[in-house]
């Protein structure tokens, strides 16, 4: 295939975004995100992630213009890349190469959800889900088995082969290793349905806890595997949508030859137990994950769900460094619980963004807020705005909610 059309949108792409990736702002911003990872905040962190990219498809600098689908990526993730830090940068950080996505497979479960879904916008990914309840038997939990990972290294290093004759002369180009997570309860509330898998808790909980014990067994044999086949990603510069500059991860093990749990950060989660007691969420969630947990260097911790009067159970987590405290939190528990031993990692409130009109006054009184009860409690604290669904197809208006928040940070410091 003729891909000198393809090349040359890239090439143009590229060069721009290595002008922005050598900005000095950037080696600025990774030093005080590690500031803030390591507890020693100079001034709080903001980040934009999950944006409903869908809503910005119809501006002109957004318009995808090559025809071969493996390049059109590497296209969108550039036109992405390059008009958010043009518009609502915040604190990110533009990486001064090319990442290519190394050709893992056998990392999942071998088996899909059964669904139906909503959807009040056909272009959006975000959409209503219900679940069919595909365990019921315990015949259904031979369903969960462990995992066999492999690496088709022929395949990867055709894909770097592509990246390097594209980018050559512009940025270097580097596999991207895996990245994992602990999210026991994602899968089973998509497999159960949440509704369905809570109930079980109270009325099948051996039954449960055998699931939990096969989902965790997965996700231990898939971390062996990953380590003996060296394809953790030991340089990830997000963790959860958050900043995951650090000096304190030794990165390699000790010949320098493959990256191990120990090197990197983990990120954990159980939204679905929102609605549990403490006691129960420490029975079905940390108790279990613990083993995986042990692992990591770092964790961060926590996503939609409000962690508040669950924050002891939270800290047993080994190697916690950042907890999530959602838009449903009680801020004012969560700061006096976390106080300066965890980053107060905040999720300000998408939906602020999402009414009719933005009410700005709204959003300079919620970070405030924030920023008063982290000042008060010593918390090193990070502004996470993501899981955003719509901004009602006006993208300025991320534009102003970062000019807003950078502007209440600043004066923070």
């Amino acid at each position: 295939m003729d891909f000198s059309h393809d090349r040359d949108v890239l090439r143009r792409l590229a060069g721009e975004y290595a002008a922005c990736a050598a900005d000095p702002v950037n080696r600025e911003r990774i030093r005080l995100w590690k500031r803030l990872n390591s507890r020693n905040m100079e001034r709080p962190m903001v980040a934009i992630d999950q944006v409903c990219w869908n809503e910005f498809s119809g501006l002109e600098e957004m318009r995808n213009l090559c025809r071969d689908p493996e390049l059109r990526a590497y296209e969108e993730r550039l036109r992405r890349r390059l008009y958010q830090w043009k518009h609502f940068p915040a604190d990110m950080v533009l990486e001064p190469f090319i990442r290519v996505d190394m050709a893992v497979d056998g990392a999942g479960f071998d088996f899909a959800e059964r669904e139906d879904c909503l959807s009040t916008d056909e272009s959006n990914q975000v959409k209503s889900h219900r679940y069919v309840n595909q365990f019921v038997t315990d015949a259904d939990l031979d369903r969960i088995t462990l995992p066999r990972v492999t690496h088709d290294i022929r395949e990867s290093h055709r894909r770097l082969e592509v990246a390097e004759r594209i980018f050559d002369g512009i940025l270097p180009v580097k596999l991207k290793g895996f990245v994992p997570y602990v999210g026991v309860w994602d899968p089973i509330s998509m497999w159960m349905g949440v509704e369905e898998a809570l109930y079980a808790l109270i009325d099948r909980p051996e039954y449960i806890h055998e699931m939990v014990r096969r989902v965790v067994a997965h996700y231990l044999s898939l971390l062996d595997q990953m380590e003996e086949l060296g394809l953790l990603c030991g340089d990830e510069p997000l963790i959860h949508c958050t900043g995951a500059f650090t000096d304190e991860l030794p990165g390699k093990d000790g010949d320098g030859s493959r990256v191990l749990c120990r090197d990197v950060w983990m990120f954990g989660l159980a939204q679905m137990f929102a609605t549990v007691s403490p006691e129960m969420f420490d029975e079905f969630e940390i108790q279990p994950n613990l083993p995986i947990f042990e692992r990591f260097g770092l964790v961060y911790y926590g996503c939609c769900d409000p962690l508040d009067g669950k924050m002891k159970q939270v800290k047993k987590i080994p190697h916690l460094r950042k907890v999530s405290v959602s838009p449903w939190a009680k801020q004012d528990r969560c700061a006096e619980e976390l106080g300066g031993e965890y980053v107060f990692s905040r999720k300000p409130n998408p939906a602020l963004l999402a009414f009719p009109e933005m009410d700005e006054a709204l959003i300079r009184e919620e970070t405030r807020n924030t920023l008063a009860l982290c000042r008060e409690h010593d918390c090193p604290v990070e502004l996470i705005l993501k899981d955003i669904s719509t901004v009602r197809y006006r993208p300025e208006r991320l534009t102003r909610w970062e000019n807003i928040v950078m502007e209440l940070v600043r004066e923070d410091s």
